[in-house]
């Protein structure tokens, strides 16, 4: 049996990365002027900053005023912060900088030179330097895909189905009949004929789950494991006998009984491979809710949702693990009075993010009547991410489109493990 090693990646840094490309992706330059560079591991950034001072003395060419100044100050800000790194980091780095426009809008010419630095989940092994319209994002999106794939096949003498576990889901990819005659021979058969015509149709029908196996794992999904399920001892038949393709042989992972095949035996299996699979990142967000709702309907008091207390509880080091989904699109938003520093604090919805800081601009700070008022919003994961990182507290970004995903919106979007109850008194 295979074993598969699997490369366990920061939920929070993941989650971080997917919200800047999706920003990223939503802006377009008034012209060629929205700069991208992929700097590959080991690549010397004095070479990098030589080909990019370059290419602002190519953009000195630019007929556009506003583009030429836009291409200019942003080459000179990617170099700026290159400067600031000894040596290429050790995936490699991707920055994007461009002129973005100032929140709330404004006129052209009122942009603001802005430079995004991703840390690449994976070894990037590509130099591009693009000026374009738009960002090129689609090396680090292709990054992003899990490419851990795991088959899955159910099948027993009546049918079998075929399942592909990717990223956050379990996917049932087809099920079909096996034509296979039962076990009960019908009139007019000798039981020696009957038993050879019915392993006639058991070898027909194994060849045929083999080929549509191979087409599913090997050309269509490359598979990196296949677990194979089933009832009674026809699964075992067909991996001894060698129907697979040598490849996919090599590939399973595990045998598992079960008491279904087809489409309800891949859920089942599925389940029963929460061990085998407990690297996978479904599978592990999966244990995870699952050891939070035990610890919320145990009533010990290691178990809480509301995002107030948990704030609260945060700040107090009482939190273990945070459980938030990546879909929650809350962000805090404060407002600090430059004259006496009295800060006040909102969490809303992220459409709500611009309406709350033109609220707080416009009232006078509720400590000194001043009106020098400041503004900034935060994504609620970064902050809760600050806090954590203060008191060694873990966070685990989830899926909120999840089996398990929808159960943690159910109650909110974020849960919280304790370290201990902090009402128990002995």
């Amino acid at each position: 049996m295979v074993e598969i090693k699997i490369q366990k990646q920061d939920s929070v840094k993941l989650y971080k990365i997917r919200k800047t490309l999706k920003e990223l992706t939503s802006i377009s330059g008034h012209g060629t002027e929205l700069i991208s560079v992929y700097i590959p591991k080991g690549k010397q950034l004095h070479e990098v900053i030589t080909i990019l001072k370059e290419e602002q003395g190519t953009a000195d060419n630019i007929k556009s005023d506003l583009t030429r100044t836009h291409v200019v100050d942003s080459l000179s800000k990617v170099v700026q912060r290159l400067k600031l790194y000894k040596k290429t980091p050790e995936r490699g780095l991707v920055v994007f900088c461009g002129a973005l426009p100032r929140e709330g809008g404004g006129p052209p010419g009122s942009e603001i030179i802005k430079a995004f630095e991703i840390d690449p989940p994976k070894d990037l092994k590509t130099f591009l330097y693009r000026c374009d319209d738009h960002f090129h994002v689609d090396i680090l999106n292709e990054m992003l895909k899990d490419d851990n794939l795991i088959g899955f096949l159910a099948l027993d003498a009546k049918d079998a189905g075929w399942g592909l576990l990717h990223a956050d889901k379990i996917e049932v990819l087809k099920e079909t009949g096996s034509g296979v005659a039962g076990k009960h021979r019908q009139g007019g058969q000798s039981a020696k004929r009957f038993q050879k015509l019915r392993e006639m149709e058991l070898t027909y029908y194994f060849n045929r789950v083999a080929h549509i196996t191979r087409e599913y794992f090997i050309d269509i999904y490359p598979i990196k494991g296949l677990i194979i399920s089933g009832p009674g001892p026809t699964k075992e038949e067909f991996v001894n006998n060698d129907y697979l393709e040598y490849r996919l042989q090599n590939m399973i992972i595990s045998t598992i009984d079960a008491s279904y095949s087809g489409s309800e035996g891949i859920r089942e299996a599925f389940d029963k491979s929460s061990e085998i699979l407990s690297n996978f990142r479904m599978v592990e967000e999966k244990q995870i809710i699952e050891k939070l709702f035990k610890k919320i309907n145990s009533n010990s008091g290691l178990g809480i949702y509301g995002l107030d207390d948990i704030i609260n509880h945060l700040k107090n080091n009482i939190v273990e693990t945070i459980i938030i989904t990546d879909n929650t699109e809350l962000y805090k938003v404060e407002s600090k009075c430059t004259r006496c520093n009295n800060i006040q604090e909102k969490i809303v919805e992220q459409q709500k993010v611009i309406p709350t800081k033109t609220e707080f601009q416009n009232s006078p700070c509720p400590s000194c009547n001043a009106a020098n008022i400041e503004t900034n919003g935060q994504d609620i994961v970064d902050y809760l991410a600050l806090l954590a990182a203060k008191t060694g507290t873990k966070i685990e970004v989830i899926s909120g489109n999840t089996e398990h995903g929808l159960m943690l919106g159910s109650i909110g979007k974020i849960g919280a493990i304790l370290r201990y109850n902090p009402n128990y008194s002995s």
